[in-house]
């Protein structure tokens, strides 16, 4: 059996060479399986990439595939598990943050007939802000989209053949990986472990990222934008009758004087800024499905290292 690992790489130049001598400890202590290890480089501005061509030339399981520019870790991914030939895939980042140790696990888990294992967080040493985001994201993720998405998120997880070729055929533009991992139904075994703080280099995880990653992955699998904007749309057009019907009979029964610039400016503000926002929710999805049409390759290859 072969098992591949893939592994997004951006900005990673300092800790290629420690992930890749634990990769081949495991695989050492692995011996009846055979591993292949694919480094995706997505778009770095580091030497990565040449870190990755010196690791190759003495490692023949190393496979290197070089993207044109930054298409996402989710597609830098979804890239390596159409180009890997095991019959599962492990993905792991390349930050030593998501401890490799835990693979010998998620092979165990898949050899007793899991197509899927996922390597939960139980606790995660990152800044506080980090935390903050990611426990706010991860929380109504779980409440709202997948009931069964852990608490505290997953980077590391093991998937079958099988499930590969799924998320490889089904994936889009826009693509929240994970996501489309749980919509596809496989029952998945989980494992936990505890997140380190990162050994090597800076986060490159933006604040403009973080936006757009929270937005593929509600706008993708959930229609609970557009319930809630058009709930936020009927409110707005109760209360507004509402308070049309009692300035009515006032004005008619007391001769409540209608005044006030103040008050007027404060509606039509209220109302058009709701609008705007329920615009803005309703072209997320509308872009989403321009995207879709286009069928524009979701990525683009500029090298390719270790593959016959």
């Amino acid at each position: 059996m072969k098992v591949s690992v893939v592994v997004p790489v951006y900005y990673n130049e300092p800790s290629l060479p420690a992930l890749h001598q634990q990769f081949s400890d495991i695989a050492a202590r692995l011996s009846d399986l055979e591993f292949e290890f694919i480094f995706v480089d997505d778009g770095s501005g580091d030497n990565s990439f040449g870190v990755l061509k010196e690791i190759a030339a003495r490692d023949e399981r190393v496979k290197i595939v070089k993207l044109v520019r930054n298409f996402g870790s989710n597609i830098a991914i979804l890239a390596g598990f159409a180009h890997a030939r095991g019959d599962c895939a492990v993905v792991i980042t390349a930050d030593l943050q998501d401890p490799p140790e835990l693979i010998p696990e998620l092979i165990a888990r898949w050899r007793a007939g899991w197509k899927v294992v996922l390597a939960a967080r139980a606790k995660r040493h990152d800044p506080f802000i980090a935390r903050l985001w990611a426990g706010l994201f991860n929380r109504l993720y779980k409440r709202l989209v997948f009931s069964n998405f852990p608490a505290d998120g997953f980077d590391l997880f093991l998937a079958d053949r099988r499930v590969m070729d799924v998320l490889v055929k089904n994936a889009g533009p826009n693509l929240y990986l994970f996501g489309l991992l749980l919509w596809t139904g496989y029952k998945f075994d989980t494992v936990t472990f505890t997140r380190r703080e990162r050994p090597f280099g800076k986060s490159r995880w933006t604040f403009s990222k973080k936006v757009k990653y929270f937005t593929d992955a509600f706008v993708g699998f959930s229609y609970l934008p557009l319930r809630l904007a058009s709930i936020a749309g009927l409110v707005l057009a109760i209360l507004g009758f509402g308070y049309a019907i009692f300035i009515i009979i006032a004005r008619i029964v007391t001769g409540f004087p209608i005044e006030g610039w103040a008050s007027l400016m404060v509606v039509v503000l209220l109302v058009t800024g709701t609008q705007l926002v329920l615009l803005g929710i309703l072209g997320e999805y509308l872009w989403r499905n321009l995207d879709e049409t286009r069928r524009r390759p979701l990525y683009l290859i500029d090298q390719m290292v270790g593959f016959e």
